[in-house]
Formats: structure tokens, sequence, C-alpha cells
């Protein structure tokens, strides 16, 4: 368990220890800041939204992350969120075990998926423009993995372009896996414009589309809405969504599944 942050004397040493904070970990609660930086929840509540305010953070539901368009690098990303992923990933497995073509885009998220398909499915083909993707189903030989062309981003590992949508277009799947930077009441969003027209493609190529995301997703708007939720059968996360996210799932029929 983490040691208690000294209480800040003034206001402004208070709110840079919130943002110091931000910078180590993709998200933060209310309860546990207040419980650290030894305040109120209430304070905790009005620097969140001063800081709001400034557009140094997002305010989410029962507390805050980065700022729209500041995800880090995929390599950074593979260091969050774990245990989450992991059991998100066991949680989709039931989901898709009947399929025998997939369509996969890249982030932290699908590696873990792709890695428990590895050791559960065999026989199946899986389409891919993500390196981190290919390399852990390659650990099955009896799983066929195809990748995508494209111009390759390094940041994410993987192959975009107008390439790798024109070459998507010649498959048809029985699952679309895709994780996402943040799920809206619109839609799920990634962080890469670039990123995003890969995945909307890829959703448009298979009979039913599962988004894989964990808690610290909700309510993050990043630049690329790339389907609306009238095109996700599936939301496998590791926590109920609430509010209006959990309104606009319902409204368009997507079962959520938390593992």
């Amino acid at each position: 368990m983490q040691k208690p942050i000294r209480a800040r004397r003034t206001k402004s040493d208070r709110q840079a220890q919130i943002l110091a904070e931000l910078n180590r970990t993709p998200s933060l609660r209310v309860a546990d800041l207040a419980a650290r930086l030894e305040v109120s929840t209430e304070t905790i509540r009005r620097d969140l939204d001063e800081l709001t305010e400034q557009g140094l953070l997002n305010r989410t539901y029962g507390g805050a992350v980065r700022p729209l368009s500041s995800e880090p690098a995929l390599s950074e990303r593979y260091g969050y969120f774990i245990a989450e992923r992991e059991r998100i990933a066991r949680a989709t497995l039931p989901l898709i075990k009947g399929g025998r073509i997939f369509i996969m885009g890249s982030g932290a998220t699908t590696v873990h998926v792709a890695r428990r398909m590895s050791v559960e499915l065999a026989n199946i083909t899986v389409i891919t423009h993500s390196f981190g993707v290919a390399t852990v189903l390659s650990l099955n030989t009896s799983i066929t993995v195809i990748m995508l062309p494209g111009d390759y981003l390094a940041s994410e590992g993987a192959t975009v372009g107008v390439q790798t949508v024109s070459f998507l277009n010649n498959f048809y799947a029985d699952f679309t896996l895709l994780g996402a930077s943040g799920l809206t009441v619109e839609g799920p969003t990634d962080a890469l414009i670039e990123c995003g027209t890969v995945y909307g493609a890829m959703g448009k190529r298979a009979a039913k589309t599962v988004v894989v995301a964990d808690h610290s997703k909700f309510d993050r708007i990043f630049p690329s809405r790339y389907l609306a939720w009238r095109d996700v059968a599936h939301l496998v996360t590791d926590a109920e969504p609430e509010g209006s996210l959990m309104t606009s799932l319902e409204r368009n029929d997507v079962a959520v599944t938390v593992g």
C-alpha cells in the first residue's frame, strides 16, 4: 500500500502534486487522491474542476485522466492495468470461441487477448496490423497470422494507411477485436487518427465487433471516434460502466461483460 503524501500547504502545491501523480499513472480516483493528500474528497473535486478548466486534465466519473490526445506510447501502456487486462482477456475468450477467422487491432489490451487466444484456441486465422499481436499469436503454430501491409507506425507497433485499409477490404471475419483509448457516449475513440481509420475499417469487416478496454477509458474523449456503439456487439471491461456511458451502451444494445 502506498504511503499517504504529506498534505500541501497551498492549493497550488496540492494541484501540482495531482498533476505529478497523473504523469505517473493514466487515471486517478477522487477517493484515492483524498486519502493520499490527506484532504476531503470535496477539496479534491474542486481541485480537479479547476485543473480541468485550465485544460490540464479531463474529469471522469469519480476521478480524472490525462487530457485529450496525450495517451502515452504503446511501450509505456504495456505497464498499466496488467491484472485488469488479464481479467478482460479471460472474459473475452468465451465470447469468441466459436469463431474461426478474426481481425485484431493494435493496443496493450488486444495483446493480452491475443496471448490468451494463443493458449486456448487452435486452427484459427487472425488478420492484424499489430506486430505485438502477431508475435504473441505465433507462439501457437496452429494459428495462421496474416499481416496487413502499410506504413509502419513505430509508436503503436502497427501498420496504418491506405494500403492497410485497402488490403483489409479483401477479408471478412467472424469477430473483430479492438481496443480503445477512450469510451464516450457516442462510441469508442482512439488517440491516433491513423489507427482510428484502420479500426473503423476493421469493424466493418466482421459479423461481430468486440471492444476490449479497462475502466480508465470510461468517458475519455480522443480525436478519432472510429465506430458508433450501434456497430459494436460486445464491450468487455473490468468494471461496470455508469451514468450516461452505460445508458448509451444499453440504448445501442451493446452487451457488457465485466471480467
